[in-house]
């Protein structure tokens, strides 16, 4: 990432300046340092988008964080789903968002699923036949690797994988996190540059300008004891203000932030913007300002579980009713939107609407609200 200097002071000896006509060195204050550098940008393995991402941008830990929790408090209706799985589904959804893939781990009571268990995604290696064909998974630890073999005849397996689209490698997935990478990067560089320059005074850096007589310069035992005392004694916020007494011809000369440098606290929200896009979670609902897409923030926050929990919980619901239905009985699992309070005014406005059809009847009426027949009285 290509940043300018902040809070760095030069020291910059005018005896080097060029001669005038009359026969005197010209002063030049400002000594123009520009490094040809290559753009840094975070590696898109799993455990960089960790640090980076989840553990070093808000922005990032807050769309996570809401994804997870709001996928994992929709309750999913069926018979032979695990009790107490609310919390290993929040993990699934939390790695699903960072790392594009995500395990559940089945606990078994002989052939019957009492529990849950979401697996770190960096553990696990998808495992393959000799034709190329999905043949189960192996799951490293520090106690050792466990195999889970696919069952040929009934397609069980002690571990699903939900894995998010990726053109590239469908088994791997690609995470909104990595798509959103090299935003993170311009965010975070630019947290660390507003940390810097309020580390060094809150002010840009400087030149401290040596104005001797005709061949005289400073000496490098000299630059360097100015350089120590600039840092010891007038860098940090609580250095702000101090008086510089100079001496022997020294003059401190402050360098002006151009408009570009002073831009950077807009480049960080346009840098925001796009992160909360990767996850699709509006800017109004993490307080990013200048969003005018949405009226209102309960707008957003339909638009929120519309398009981005609710599909989640739906696939998720979908993979975990295949899957559990390998152990036994066939298991049917669907979100229970009634209890998504972010959409209650929908579901009244739907049940007055259906209230409202006299052409249809009670049963047709629960299955356009989702919901299941009436048992029939004998």
């Amino acid at each position: 990432m290509k940043l300018p200097f902040t809070g760095r002071h030069t020291v910059s000896d005018a005896s080097d300046a060029p001669e005038t006509k009359s026969g005197t060195s010209a002063q030049t204050p400002l000594v123009a340092v520009e490094l040809s550098r290559q753009a840094c940008f975070t590696n898109p393995d799993f455990g960089s988008l960790c640090r980076e991402g989840f553990a070093r941008n808000p922005i990032v830990y807050r769309c996570v964080r809401m994804i997870a929790e709001g996928s994992a408090s929709v309750p999913l209706r069926g018979e032979g789903l695990p009790a107490e799985s609310s919390e290993a589904l929040e993990r699934f959804y939390s790695y699903l968002q960072v790392a594009g893939c995500a395990y559940l781990e089945a606990v078994l009571l002989g052939d019957e699923v009492i529990g849950l268990r979401a697996v770190r995604p960096d553990t696990v290696t998808p495992l393959t036949d000799a034709a190329g064909r999905p043949a189960g998974f192996e799951v490293r630890s520090e106690s050792g690797r466990r195999l889970f073999r696919r069952d040929p005849l009934t397609d069980r397996c002690g571990v699903m994988a939900l894995a998010l689209f990726n053109p590239m490698d469908e088994a791997a997935g690609q995470s909104p996190l990595r798509a959103a990478a090299t935003s993170v990067d311009l965010h975070n560089q630019g947290t660390r540059w507003a940390k810097a320059l309020l580390d060094n005074s809150a002010r840009p850096s400087g030149a401290l300008v040596y104005k001797g007589g005709a061949g005289e310069r400073l000496s490098r035992d000299q630059i360097d004891r100015l350089k120590v005392e600039l840092e010891a004694g007038f860098t940090g916020p609580a250095r702000v203000g101090r008086p510089m007494v100079l001496e022997g011809g020294l003059d401190w000369k402050t360098m002006g932030l151009s408009p570009s440098d002073m831009d950077f606290t807009q480049g960080r929200r346009e840098a925001a913007r796009d992160i909360a896009l990767a996850f699709g979670v509006p800017p109004m609902l993490l307080g990013i300002p200048g969003d005018n897409t949405y009226s209102n923030y309960a707008e957003a926050n339909r638009a929120f579980w519309r398009q981005t929990v609710i599909p989640l919980v739906g696939r998720t619901a979908r993979a975990m009713s295949a899957w559990l239905s390998t152990f036994g009985e066939e298991v049917t699992l669907s979100p229970d939107l009634d209890a998504v309070s972010a959409l209650a005014p929908e579901r009244t406005a739907l049940w007055a609407r259906l209230n409202a059809a006299s052409f249809i009847d009670a049963d047709e009426r629960r299955a356009l609200a989702g919901l299941a027949p009436r048992e029939t009285v004998q």
